[in-house]
């Protein structure tokens, strides 16, 4: 029998000390992981800004929900707006995941957004795009788009419809495109 006022512990008190220790350690682990490496910068803070750009400006966002493929996480591009004029059209592309991306303009397939065939490598044929921003705190191609970081690029672009795509390996299949209309 247990006296008022002992300070024994409980079975209630383990479970109680060990969610709070997992709780800490998750805490810590997502902290950590926010400061370094391929995931510094996301969450939104953005470490580098586009100058600025001629023609209309398409302001693109590539971002996923944190985590790995396959487990759930969400995948997108979102343009604002979705439709331009014809004429110079700048991109600015901003990485607002915790995961490497990049960003194609590519004409729209005949089966519409997300229809492309998906090669062996988990990408589509970049045949036929019109440019790319995948340089890091820069304009045109390079190695990704980092977390938090901003890539950009100004085309000029005929009236049509268009697939803007991520094209890193299984996030144009994990739901990485949207439809710009160019009228």
């Amino acid at each position: 029998m247990k006296s008022v006022g002992a300070s024994s512990p409980t079975e209630d008190d383990g479970v109680r000390r060990r969610t709070i220790g997992i709780t800490l350690i998750a805490v810590g682990l997502a902290g950590l992981i926010g400061t370094w490496g391929p995931f510094s910068g996301a969450r939104g803070d953005l470490t580098c800004t586009a100058p600025a750009l001629p023609g209309e400006t398409v302001d693109v966002s590539v971002s996923d929900t944190g985590g790995m493929m396959g487990s759930g996480h969400m995948l997108s591009v979102v343009a604002s707006p979705s439709a331009v004029a014809p004429g110079e059209v700048s991109f600015i592309v901003r990485n607002t995941g915790v995961m490497v991306h990049e960003f194609l303009v590519l004409p729209l397939p005949p089966g519409g957004a997300g229809s492309r065939p998906v090669g062996p490598d988990g990408r589509v044929s970049e045949a036929g795009s019109l440019g790319e921003a995948s340089a890091s705190c820069a304009e045109g191609t390079g190695a990704g788009i980092t977390p938090g970081s901003v890539s950009w690029i100004t085309l000029r672009m005929a009236s049509g419809r268009y697939e803007l795509i991520c094209n890193e390996p299984g996030h144009y299949t994990s739901g990485m495109f949207t439809e710009l209309d160019v009228r």
